[in-house]
């Protein structure tokens, strides 16, 4: 099950986490306080991607994404997420979410990026 975080605490931006590799330890260091909240038929929606994206995590990150109710914003946080990183060449790894055919709208570069650089990402998605 989905756990969404009110973000900012004003029902403005509800924010998923997919936490997936050593990037998982800034952006959870970044939702930290954050309340878990059921977001309302119409809110806004953002799904972070933090770290490496492996073969055999797509299919459940896709259909994440998929089950859905409405088109997130998307997130990729950090290198591995972005392009791969590192491991780009490994027959394991996937090039980046783009790569699932996911649409990126932000990219956070960084190995890891640090986690004040996801909230002012999702500062300017929610006020986009």
């Amino acid at each position: 099950m989905a756990h969404f975080l009110d973000w900012f605490g004003d029902a403005s931006l509800y924010v998923l986490d997919v936490p997936l590799a050593c990037c998982a330890l800034e952006s959870q260091e970044a939702a930290a306080g954050r309340q878990v909240a059921e977001p309302p038929p119409d809110a806004r929606l953002a799904v972070v991607l933090s770290g490496t994206l492996t073969e055999a995590v797509a299919p459940v990150v896709r259909g994440i994404i998929d089950s859905l109710p409405t088109r997130p914003v998307v997130l990729a946080f950090g290198t591995c997420a972005a392009t791969g990183g590192p491991y780009w060449d490994s027959y394991s790894v996937v090039k980046g979410a783009e790569a699932l055919g996911v649409q990126v709208d932000q990219f956070i570069a960084g190995c890891p990026p640090p986690p004040e650089a996801l909230t002012r990402a999702l500062e300017e998605v929610r006020h986009g």
